[in-house]
């Protein structure tokens, strides 16, 4: 009635038993498609499981979600009902890594350049539990992103993954309904993608239009960062621009953001990044 279709989460082992009768099964009860998980290898064998799964999933119109998996390597050209991979340190990794042994602010602003251009990245983002560095610690009940809120909001934007994901327990987002509206309004796949300004390992910003709205989506490492943002590639007329960006307090609490709506004066924005920080901005035609 709502249009949510139902995609199910199987170990590959398991699905690899029967494929050809679960995926039929599924498939005839409407189910949409399988993020198929744990194949962590990357072996000739692997790989024809791979190309077996999207087969058999596209006989019977499923999509495929393939997480604990290598970097994308072309399937999805001869099989587009393979929509994303994992294939990289996503956030599920702050839930037992310690800032030691992970420090996940700056491979964000590392993977843009390397991962991504191999193809989309299942990476699960959207954290509503965020801090900044001397406040983190691992917690594999109540985990907590490294960074800002807005730098989980910019990540919509910034990674490419046309199957998003939302990380976080349901009743995170019901306490948080401004961000989780907002993150519903970006969407998957897209028209035209600027690459706008960056450095490995430092900041990233991208821009991407599907229709005649533009999204904006930048990340800093653990340096707080102003940056004077070109948007000329807006064209003429007006804009309205709905930003959110981290709050005067996110230096401390990164959960702090603000949200603002206005009209774009000229064809420059300056936007200041807190440490770790991010933000995402909706630009509209008036």
């Amino acid at each position: 009635e709502r249009g949510v279709g139902i995609v199910l989460w199987a170990g590959y082992w398991a699905l690899d038993r029967d494929m050809e009768r679960v995926m039929k099964h599924y498939s005839e009860m409407g189910v949409k498609g399988f993020k198929i998980d744990f194949m962590d290898r990357d072996d000739q064998p692997m790989v024809e499981f791979y190309e077996r799964a999207a087969s058999t999933a596209a006989k019977y119109h499923l999509m495929c979600d393939f997480h604990g998996a290598f970097k994308p390597s072309g399937l999805s050209r001869m099989y587009p009902n393979v929509v994303n991979y994992e294939g990289v340190n996503g956030l599920e990794q702050v839930k037992w890594s310690t800032l030691e042994e992970l420090d996940q602010v700056t491979y964000d602003v590392q993977i843009p350049f390397i991962r991504m251009v191999a193809g989309p990245m299942d990476y699960t983002q959207g954290a509503m539990m965020n801090s900044q560095k001397r406040g983190y610690r691992y917690s594999n009940a109540e985990p907590m992103s490294q960074g800002t809120r807005c730098r989980q909001l910019a990540m919509y934007v910034v990674f490419e993954s046309p199957f998003n994901m939302l990380c976080d327990s349901p009743t995170a987002y019901e306490k948080e309904m401004e961000c989780t509206e907002f993150i519903a309004t970006i969407p998957t796949v897209w028209d035209q993608t600027v690459a706008m300004d960056g450095k490995v390992g430092e900041y990233c910003v991208i821009a991407r239009r599907a229709g005649d709205v533009w999204y904006v989506g930048g990340m800093t490492n653990w340096d707080e960062r102003e940056l004077e943002l070109d948007l000329s590639f807006l064209g003429e007329g007006n804009y309205k621009v709905t930003a959110f960006k981290d709050g005067v307090n996110a230096n401390k609490i990164a959960r702090d953001y603000s949200k603002t709506e206005s009209s774009l004066e000229g064809r420059t924005m300056k936007v200041k990044m807190a440490m770790g920080g991010g933000f995402a901005l909706k630009i509209e035609k008036r």
